[in-house]
């Protein structure tokens, strides 16, 4: 019980420190523990692969899904193959080319999230990156299929929205997720990138935060310290959450599916007006 006030005391940029980790685990170390079976599968069949996306198929519990997720690495040499896990357009489109796929085969897709954001150089503006990353947001939201996505670190921007509009969303208990990085938000705001650790605690980006906003549906607990800690403990809670989570998914029907999904997005950021009575005005 100690160890869990201590985790809940951290503040926002020393879970910014946490799943800097360089020994934070990736997507390829849970999909060994989470899934079995797993057959990745390759390019958007417009343009070429993306490794800052991988896809494929594999089994959860003896049941078929589709996996996608955005790739980071733990050296410079799996960085460089992933883009440091910001993608391409050609990745956003191998990611809903294997969606699609998964709403043939009436398979749940999982979305495993990792990204600062999506790739912003002249290459990637050049072949669509703002399109792609709409599309992917519009088709994910009438995708005929459950979908499921959960943040393992970072989630950042339009690069990772491009892969969190879904039934459920859940995040790690140290993610984040915003629509720019601290640091980005202090070199705009500031004019000073070394306020980061300011803008990270006032920009509302924990997963707590997130949950009371409405915006996060639920919290996996890691293990103590991080998930780098022990990263066999924090799959097997990811696990029973994908397994919960599907339970109550695939039990509804299409148009409750689909209305359910519309209306999660439809109330993120509802507000009331006060208006003074006019007596006092």
């Amino acid at each position: 019980m100690a160890e869990e006030n201590i985790i809940n005391e951290l503040t926002p940029y020393d879970r910014l420190e946490i799943i800097r980790h360089k020994n934070r685990p990736t997507i390829r170390d849970y999909l060994p523990l989470i899934f079995t079976d797993f057959y990745e599968m390759h390019g958007d069949r417009l343009f070429g692969d993306d490794g800052a996306i991988l896809g494929g198929v594999g089994r959860f519990q003896g049941m078929p899904v589709t996996v996608i997720s955005e790739v980071k690495g733990r050296d410079i040499f799996e960085n460089k193959a992933s883009n440091f896990a910001m993608p391409h357009p050609e990745g956003y489109r191998k990611a809903l080319r294997l969606a699609h796929q998964a709403e043939k085969f009436h398979r749940p897709v999982i979305c495993f999230v990792d990204t600062a954001g999506a790739f912003c150089g002249v290459e990637a503006e050049k072949r669509g990156q703002g399109e792609a990353i709409a599309r992917s947001i519009m088709e994910f939201m009438e995708l005929k299929t459950p979908v499921i996505s959960i943040i393992l670190g970072e989630g950042g921007s339009g690069g990772a929205l491009a892969m969190c509009v879904c039934d459920e969303l859940a995040m790690l208990e140290n993610a984040v997720y915003s629509v720019i990085s601290p640091r980005g938000f202090a070199s705009i705001l500031w004019k000073n990138a070394e306020r980061e650790k300011e803008a990270a605690d006032i920009m509302k980006i924990t997963a707590e935060d997130l949950v009371h906003l409405k915006v996060c549906d639920s919290i996996i607990k890691e293990s103590d310290g991080g998930a780098h800690t022990d990263p066999e403990q924090t799959a097997e809670n990811i696990s029973e959450y994908i397994s919960q989570a599907l339970k109550r998914n695939l039990q509804k029907g299409l148009d409750e599916m689909l209305n359910g999904r519309y209306n999660k997005f439809r109330t993120i950021g509802e507000f009331g007006v006060y208006e003074e009575d006019s007596e006092s005005e």
